[in-house]
């Protein structure tokens, strides 16, 4: 390389400025810098998810035959949402930093070896039918780390993935405190690996977590389309598993509906137990309000924990919600709250379900799958974006009651027979493939019907 990424990256800005208008090269690259370049792929840091999303959709190609004038050895991208300069205003900022100045959370709840949050534990899990099945797995491991290997546990956000498997790595040191054990998120795994790119330490990034006994990583979703990523997260995979070190992987969705996801790492994720959590049922909801109200000790009757369990259908997240609202009340009055001021804590609290426009579940939808919406509206005959474009139409029809015609209108202009037609094929495939009525299930929960 005849550039370093830094000179390579300024070249390209050059031109591309006397390519675009002003206000595009302002909005979307002014903020943009190189963060590296590791064999043909060249890293591009951007200050924000919108921004990477926008280049990579409507400049990857122009950026990317812009820098191969100067470097064809290139023939990937990256994109990386990073602040530029972020590592060393940390470590300047760390040297500065007086002991007084530690974050509380950091000292008392998140262990600096392991990154496990301490509060994280089976005494405080709430076990029902929603998540027995990643309990009674978890359990096994403890008993016998690596007789589910990998664990992969998916569910939608706020269920309790992260407290599961983070309590899993608690209770296998409380038993086994020799044992290394990390845990970390795609994100920060990610960043780990940039870092050691920019810092010349890549061996260093690999010896550090090939040398775990337990690995846990959430969000794997996120490496979708990350191709150097998958294969760093490939090769790590395979070296912890041959020596029977336990692996365990979090994520939102099945790994088969990972949109970019690569098949070798979908069939390794597949070698172990892949276990799904659902939304809490009323019983389960019962049980995890009484069980954080117990934990702030708020005296809460049997006939509050009834009306909240029956009108609050929503995840865990937002339920401890309602009972830190109820906490704060009761404190500011100093006495047990009655039903009716209950009644109208949860009507100020809790989101009423809006009435979303085709766009905005199109987006959500598309978001699911990871895919650019506007992938749905067009006329692409890719299998995959078929697929999603159906399951569109038919959660359009099923769960809204969208007329076919004002469907075909609004999703790219198509015949209201080309609606039947998918909302038909759908509801076949669901009785045959029980994953995709777990994905509709899934979806509906997102988009809160």
């Amino acid at each position: 390389m005849t550039h370093t990424p830094d000179k390579l990256w300024e070249k390209t800005l050059a031109e591309i400025e006397l390519e675009i208008s002003k206000p595009n090269y302002n909005t979307w690259f002014k903020k943009t810098f190189a963060v590296g370049m590791d064999g043909d792929t060249f890293y591009i840091g951007v200050p924000s998810v919108f921004n990477k999303e926008w280049l990579q959709t409507r400049f990857n190609d122009m950026i990317l035959s812009t820098l191969r004038k100067h470097e064809p050895s290139i023939t990937k991208l990256e994109y990386v949402v990073k602040k530029k300069h972020t590592e060393e205003e940390k470590r300047k900022k760390d040297e500065t930093r007086k002991p007084t100045e530690t974050l509380p959370l950091e000292k008392s709840d998140v262990d600096k070896d392991t990154n496990l949050n301490k509060r994280y534990t089976f005494d405080s899990f709430i076990v029902g039918p929603f998540n027995e099945v990643a309990y009674s797995a978890a359990q096994a491991i403890i008993k016998k780390p690596g007789v589910y290997n990998p664990l992969f546990v998916y569910g939608s956000t706020g269920l309790g993935k992260t407290h599961l498997i983070q309590a899993t790595g608690n209770e296998l040191l409380k038993k086994n405190p020799n044992l290394k054990v990390f845990y970390t998120n795609s994100e920060k795994f990610s960043q780990d690996y940039v870092n050691a790119l920019t810092n010349n330490r890549i061996q260093q990034f690999k010896n550090r977590y090939r040398s775990y006994d337990v690995l846990i990583m959430d969000d794997i979703q996120f490496f979708s389309g990350k191709e150097k990523l998958q294969e760093e997260l490939f090769h790590l995979f395979n070296i912890l598993y041959d020596k029977n070190k336990q692996i365990i992987f979090s994520s939102d969705k099945h790994p088969n509906y990972i949109v970019g996801l690569e098949d070798r790492l979908r069939s390794r994720f597949s070698a172990g137990m892949i276990v799904d959590i659902n939304r809490p049922d009323y019983e389960s909801r019962a049980a995890i309000l009484k069980k954080k109200a117990s934990e702030r000790n708020i005296p809460v009757s049997d006939e509050i924990i009834d009306y909240l369990a029956t009108h609050i259908d929503g995840n865990i997240r937002e339920l401890e919600g309602v009972i830190n609202s109820i906490a704060i009340q009761t404190e500011l009055k100093g006495r047990k709250l009655t039903l009716e001021e209950i009644k109208k804590i949860v009507k100020n609290s809790v989101k009423p379900k809006k009435h979303l426009a085709i766009n905005e579940i199109v987006k959500i939808i598309a978001g699911y799958y990871n895919v650019h919406p506007e992938q749905i509206y067009e006329k692409s005959r890719k299998k995959e974006i078929v697929h999603i474009r159906q399951i569109v139409m038919y959660i359009l029809r099923e769960l809204f009651n969208i007329s076919y015609p004002t469907i075909g209108k609004e999703i790219g202009g198509r015949d209201h027979t080309t609606v039947i037609h998918s909302y038909e094929k759908v509801k076949e495939m669901i009785k045959e493939d029980p994953s995709l009525g777990q994905e509709i299930e899934q979806l509906k929960s997102i988009l809160g019907v």
